[in-house]
């Protein structure tokens, strides 16, 4: 095993917590903030961050999408950059932080058009420092290096990666999940647990340590993702919001060759059919896993003994039912498995294979075996 692992993320948890911002950012500092479609002026959030930044110089920007647009954070940017400001501070989901760290790089760069060098990795050697304020938890955005952002104009969705735009500071206070509806909620226990899935049924190797800290949260997920779903308890709260935090901050995928394939195609979908990215993961992941059971099969097994408590003897029959209550633990929390549950939205194989082309993913997977054919092949098994 060789890994690094850092994550110098401050994170600051627990209800009430926002009164915290004042320690967390230094006195006098220009705060941009950074929001998405007004709901935290709705809930309360919104007064609690502005009552604790009271007396610093703050510039507001909402509107931020629930897949954040490019031509929307160059916006952003803009205004920024005629306010002076020193500081990004994102309130709201993984959409909001995901354009907070793409928007600290867009702010400084010479470049008027970044995406192309944004995408070859070229970022300006000064950005300015991000924290966040997190709402809604889902894909740990709060305290990974990550900003997945779509492009309007060039009809791409694609990841971002810049070590340096990593939140210096999250607060997560589970309080402010009770506003959201039961869409919301599914969404973001599901996507948490594709995040382990995806760092866990890949290539086995001598990482016990994250593949048993997976298993527990697969576990967790599985118990309390109903349970946040059916009375949206504080217990319920606070530990999906951990959750999902645990899944994607680096830990568990630490030294392990990651999959990710059900990511790429469903960023895919959303760019083409604006499904909500949890949904297009469930669309995506039970097909994928069928398609290479065999590739999979030592820890698809494991998975089966280890979280399902699956006891068949036979390992392939094994694999296939722990794929089965995978795919049902999806239809309880209220997601499509299959591209017949979406309602008036037609996926087309070809034109998903044609986003991934251009945005240069055809090669997906653990292995790097899953192209173009592979993914037409999955697609038309998730019929």
């Amino acid at each position: 095993m060789k890994l690094e692992l850092k994550n110098p993320t401050h994170v600051v948890f627990g209800e009430g917590k926002i009164a915290r911002l004042p320690r967390l950012i230094p006195a006098g500092t220009k705060v941009f903030l950074l929001y998405g479609g007004g709901s935290i002026k709705r809930n309360g959030v919104y007064d609690q961050v502005m009552a604790a930044l009271q007396g610093y110089p703050i510039s507001e920007f909402g509107g931020i999408e629930a897949n954040p647009h490019y031509e929307t954070i160059l916006a952003a940017a803009a205004q920024a950059r005629r306010d002076g400001s020193e500081y990004v501070l994102a309130v709201g989901g993984g959409s909001v932080i995901d354009a907070a760290k793409f928007l600290t790089s867009a702010i400084t760069t010479d470049e008027a058009d970044p995406w192309d060098a944004f995408f070859h990795k070229r970022y300006p050697k000064h950005i300015l420092p991000v924290g966040c304020v997190l709402t809604m938890p889902a894909t740990a955005s709060e305290s990974n290096a990550v900003s997945v952002i779509s492009s309007t104009e060039r009809h791409l969705k694609y990841p971002f990666a810049n070590e340096a735009a990593r939140p210096a500071f999250a607060i997560m206070d589970p309080s402010t999940m009770a506003s959201l509806d039961k869409r919301q909620l599914s969404n973001g226990a599901v996507d948490a647990f594709t995040h382990v899935l995806e760092q866990y049924l890949t290539l086995p190797g001598n990482t016990p340590v994250q593949h048993g800290y997976s298993e527990v949260l697969l576990r967790t997920l599985i118990e309390w993702g109903p349970k946040l779903l059916a009375d949206n308890s504080p217990e319920a709260r606070e530990t999906v919001m951990w959750a999902a935090n645990q899944a994607l901050n680096g830990l568990i995928g630490a030294g392990i060759e990651q999959d990710w394939s059900t990511h790429y195609i469903g960023h895919a979908i959303t760019a083409l059919y604006g499904i909500d990215h949890a949904r297009t993961l469930t669309l995506v992941m039970p097909s994928l896993l069928r398609f290479k059971r065999d590739d999979k099969l030592q820890m698809l097994v494991r998975y089966a003994r280890n979280v399902w408590g699956i006891t068949e003897t036979d390992e392939r029959k094994a694999a296939d039912l722990a794929i089965e209550r995978t795919e049902n633990f999806f239809r309880d929390m209220g997601l499509p498995v299959r591209a017949g549950d979406l309602e008036g939205i037609r996926v087309v194989a070809a034109d998903v294979v044609d986003h991934m082309e251009r945005a240069e993913q055809t090669k997906l997977g653990e292995r790097g075996d899953i192209g173009p054919a592979e993914v037409k092949r999955i697609l038309d098994m998730a019929a």
